[in-house]
C-alpha cells in the first residue's frame, strides 16, 4: 500500500514541477496567436452595404445589417452587427468582405487566401472526358489539389474545389473543363430557349434570302444582342450570369432550318408517313400539306423524301462577339445542309 501511495505522490509531485516550469505569465496568455479567431471587429465607417458577409455567414442569425437613423450631417451609416451569441468565429464574413481598409477584421485564416472568394458558388466545376487531352495542366495549376486522376479519367473534388476558375483558365482545349452554372438551372433552361426561339425566327424570317441560296454559298447577318436583352435580364436579371450563359450557348449553338415553299409543293404527301412525329399533315378544306413547326423535329426526313426539293434543309453556325462600336453581335452564318449534295435545284 505504501509503495502505491509513493508513486501517486511522486507522480503527482512530476505532474506539479512540469506545470510550474512550463507555467504561461498573464503577458503570454493576453498575447493571442495571430491564427486566434476572435469576434469580428467592425469598423462601419467603411462599409459600402454590399451584403457579402451576410451571405457568406453560415450561421443564422450571427450577423446583420443596420442602418443608423439620417440626421443633419447626412444619411445613416449601414453596417453590420455581430450577434457574439451566434457568431461561431469562422472568419468567413471578414474574408469576403470587399472594402479596403475591411469592414470586419479578425484573426488570420491560415486555410483560405484573401484571392479566394468563399461566398458558396454558382458554379461547379466539371471535366468533359470527350474533349478532355489527359494534360494534366488543371492538376498542376489548382491551388489546392482538388484535381486528381481517378481510374485513368480527370476528376474535381466538389469538396475541395474553391472556384478559383484557374483550371479553366489554363486548359488548353475550349470547354474540356466546364464551369457549370448550378443555381436556377430552370432559369438558364428558359434562358437559351429564348436565344433558340429568337435565332431560328429570325432565320426563318428570311425566306427569300434561305430560297435563292446557292449549293455552295453562305448566308451571314449580324443580330445586336439588345434585341433580346430586355427579355433576357427578365429571366435572370444578373446581367453578368445571364451574358455568360447567352454566349456559351451561341458559341456552340447549331440550329437545323427546315423551309417550306407551299407554292411549289406537289401534294404528293409522300413527307406524311415518313415524319416521326407527325408534324405534318394533309389540310383537306386549303387542298395543302402543312407543317406543325411545334412538333417539328428539323430531323431532315421529310427534307430527303420530298421527290421535287420543295422542302429545303439549312444548318446554321453563331458567334457572340463584340462589333467594332463595342456592342455584342451575334453573328450568324447559314449553308445548306451536306445532304444536298446530291440534289441539284435552280
Amino acid at each position: 500500500m505504501s509503495s502505491l501511495i509513493w508513486y501517486i505522490y511522486d507522480f503527482a509531485r512530476k505532474a506539479w514541477v512540469d506545470k510550474f516550469s512550463n507555467a504561461y505569465t498573464r503577458q503570454n496568455i493576453m498575447d493571442k496567436p495571430q491564427r486566434f479567431r476572435d469576434f469580428p471587429k467592425v469598423n462601419k465607417e467603411y462599409c459600402i452595404a454590399c451584403g457579402a458577409c451576410t451571405a457568406s455567414c453560415p450561421s443564422p442569425h450571427a450577423i446583420i445589417l443596420v442602418r443608423d437613423e439620417d440626421g443633419e450631417e447626412g444619411q445613416g451609416l449601414t453596417y453590420p452587427v455581430i450577434n457574439n451569441g451566434a457568431c461561431i468565429r469562422c472568419g468567413f464574413c471578414a474574408e469576403v468582405c470587399p472594402t479596403d481598409p475591411k469592414t470586419l477584421e479578425c484573426g488570420e485564416n491560415h486555410l483560405i487566401k484573401p484571392e479566394f472568394n468563399i461566398i458558396p458558388s454558382k458554379r461547379q466545376y466539371i471535366v468533359d472526358d470527350y474533349l478532355c487531352i489527359r494534360c494534366k495542366k488543371c492538376m498542376k495549376t489548382c491551388p489546392v489539389n482538388a484535381i486528381s486522376v481517378v481510374d485513368d479519367r480527370i476528376v474535381v473534388d466538389q469538396l475541395k474545389c474553391i472556384h478559383c476558375n484557374e483550371c479553366v483558365d489554363v486548359c488548353p482545349v475550349e470547354g474540356a473543363m466546364k464551369a457549370v452554372i448550378v443555381d436556377n438551372l430552370q432559369d438558364q433552361k428558359d434562358l437559351i430557349a429564348l436565344v433558340v426561339t429568337f435565332l431560328e425566327n429570325f432565320i426563318e424570317s428570311k425566306t427569300d434570302d434561305l430560297r435563292s441560296l446557292k449549293k455552295d454559298s453562305l448566308l451571314q447577318y449580324e443580330v445586336p444582342i439588345t434585341e433580346i436583352w430586355d427579355q433576357a435580364l427578365e429571366i435572370i436579371p444578373d446581367g453578368e450570369i445571364a451574358m455568360e450563359i447567352i454566349r456559351k450557348a451561341v458559341n456552340r449553338m447549331k440550329i437545323r432550318i427546315i423551309d417550306w415553299d407551299s407554292e411549289k409543293c406537289k401534294k404528293c404527301q409522300l413527307c406524311i408517313p415518313e415524319c416521326p412525329t407527325d408534324a405534318i399533315s394533309f389540310d383537306e378544306e386549303n387542298d395543302i400539306v402543312v407543317r406543325d413547326s411545334e412538333k417539328c423535329l428539323r430531323c431532315s426526313i421529310c427534307y430527303q423524301t420530298c421527290p421535287f426539293s420543295v422542302i429545303k434543309y439549312f444548318l446554321a453556325k453563331f458567334a457572340l462577339e463584340q462589333n467594332e462600336d463595342g456592342d455584342e453581335v451575334i453573328y450568324v452564318s447559314v449553308r445548306n445542309s451536306n445532304l444536298s449534295n446530291d440534289i441539284v435545284v435552280d
